[in-house]
């Protein structure tokens, strides 16, 4: 049996502690039995954008018309456009391999592992026991229990985003962020699209308003069936047949690619965690209290494995967390204040804080400001005629509790927001800044001048 220092289950954002722990002179193993770098960089955040980049720029040519350019597209490349992605985060995860491989204080166990005692593993053919170990090993697709679904070669966003020939027609099941995202890179490129969503709306974890809107968006571009159940699939003469089923009638869908995107399922089961006395909740995410410490000693979790916010830049923050408690023996809590996100569909949707619908469950003291897009020069000039912001503040102190963006470059508008959240300020500071005009940053300080009061 080979003894390490630090065990690193996972090669995504757990790299940040094995990197650290290495360059300090400790011996460490790293097990990854995938590519180097995580879902992020292979399977997620990184291929996901470059390719709905493409969809981007269709999106632009067919909106043309709007401001006095006549242009088409003549042709789309979709084997060119996903190998373009392919290439790019192979390429990182190669270098990432072969950076650790050449470390001299790193081992490298390529293969998939589990635990078969305290902080021991059996990986591949090699068992190895860490003094501290880091679990970090992410999630994967959830597939649902639907009558034939099995029997199918249905994809899921892993294969999605390496597809070489582009489908005519597309069902997706489920109406998350990863359906919303990938039905925009699809549907912008020409790809019929059809979504079966359970639920009465789309991205339905936003902020209420949010998702009212982007689902009415959304089914004004493709057919979207919401309120339905996924009851049985099978394949006929080569296309996916898929029957749903709502509360007043019943869809039959043909399409030549099913996409199955109906959430994520952490990697607990196949570790095998409980061996090393590590605690899941009932949704298999392990248990970690505000140090990222496990139910076991010396064992740490970050990431989406342990299920606090399923971001890369969530999981960055917690691996500076646990190198801090698990390699400095430090005790430093998590500080998940002003925790954003934001969805690359189109439109384009960010959010921090609470939603209206949290502070009305909290029955909390608030004032709501908001602004359309469409009333500022820069709207006008996008033709962004569906765009609007939101933001919260407390009726007392005037601190932001929330703010919540759909349309154009609302990844990038919300940043101003997360630093005034972060560093305790009031609305004022956004109110009182001055804001470049026309710039469309002005549609976050008018829905701030706009805040009820």
């Amino acid at each position: 049996m080979q003894t390490f220092d630090l065990i690193v289950i996972g090669a995504g954002s757990g790299l940040n502690v094995s990197s650290a722990a290495a360059e300090m002179g400790m011996k460490v193993a790293v097990v990854e039995k995938g590519p180097m770098g995580g879902t992020c960089l292979n399977r997620g955040c990184i291929p996901s954008k470059i390719i709905i980049h493409s969809a981007d720029v269709a999106e632009t040519i067919n909106r043309a018309k709007l401001f006095g350019i006549n242009s088409k597209i003549s042709s789309i490349d979709l084997k060119k456009i996903t190998a373009r992605a392919s290439s790019i985060v192979d390429k990182d995860a190669k270098e990432i391999e072969e950076a650790i491989i050449e470390d001299k204080n790193t081992t490298l166990f390529k293969t998939e592992a589990k635990f078969i005692g305290d902080r021991t593993l059996k990986a591949g053919n090699e068992t190895i026991k860490g003094e501290k170990v880091v679990i970090a090993a992410g999630t994967r697709p959830s597939v649902p229990l639907i009558e034939g679904l099995k029997e199918v070669d249905f994809m899921t966003s892993d294969e999605a985003l390496r597809l070489k020939k582009q489908p005519k027609a597309m069902t997706i099941l489920g109406g998350g962020y990863i359906a919303a995202e990938l039905a925009h890179f699809y549907g912008s490129l020409g790809t019929k699209i059809n979504i079966i969503q359970r639920g009465n709306i789309l991205i339905p974890n936003e902020d209420e308003e949010i998702a009212s809107k982007f689902t009415e968006i959304f089914k004004g571009k493709y057919n979207v069936l919401t309120g339905f159940n996924t009851k049985k699939v099978h394949k006929k003469k080569g296309k996916f047949v898929v029957e749903a089923e709502g509360k007043k009638s019943k869809k039959k869908l043909v399409s030549d690619q099913l996409l199955v995107a109906t959430g994520r399922i952490p990697n607990t089961d196949l570790l095998d965690v409980k061996k090393t006395n590590v605690e899941i909740d009932d949704k298999g995410f392990i248990k970690t209290n505000e140090y990222l410490e496990t139910t076991a000693k010396n064992i740490w979790a970050l990431g989406d494995i342990a299920g606090k916010f399923l971001f890369k830049h969530s999981a960055n923050l917690e691996s500076q967390h646990v190198y801090y408690n698990a390699i400095l023996d430090k005790r430093v809590k998590v500080d998940y204040e002003a925790m954003p996100h934001a969805i690359f569909t189109s439109p384009q949707i960010a959010g921090v804080g609470l939603r209206e619908q949290d502070l009305r469950e909290r029955k909390m003291y608030y004032a709501k400001g908001m602004y359309d897009f469409i009333k500022s020069g820069m709207g006008i000039a996008l033709q962004d005629n569906e765009g609007f912001v939101k933001i919260f503040a407390d009726k007392k102190t005037r601190k932001i509790l929330g703010c919540h963006i759909l349309g154009s470059h609302a990844s990038t508008l919300i940043h101003e927001v997360i630093v005034a959240m972060k560093a305790g300020l009031t609305t004022d500071a956004i109110k009182d800044a001055v804001h470049i005009h026309p710039a469309l940053s002005e549609v976050v300080q008018r829905a701030v001048n706009n805040i009820e009061w």
